[in-house]
């Protein structure tokens, strides 16, 4: 599994937009951001701290369904 980097909220958020996600709402500290698929509507949740934990951001891919290195490419 490919070595993922601290990133902020912000930077992950930027990431997974370009990736096609698009910000559906935000609450208080926290990004809702959703992509339609073939298969449905994915979601995920991006909390905006300073640095995301490496356990958050792999929870975060999962909830995304994406790879962590096509995570990295985006950065």
């Amino acid at each position: 599994m490919p070595k993922l980097r601290r990133v902020s909220g912000q930077e992950a958020v930027r990431a997974l937009e370009r990736l096609g996600f698009e910000k559906v709402r935000q609450r208080d500290s926290h990004v809702i951001l959703k992509k339609q698929t073939p298969e449905g509507i994915i979601g995920c949740v991006v909390p905006l701290h300073h640095e995301l934990a490496i356990g958050t951001l792999r929870g975060i891919l999962k909830q995304a369904k994406v790879k962590p290195d096509e995570f990295m490419e985006h950065l």
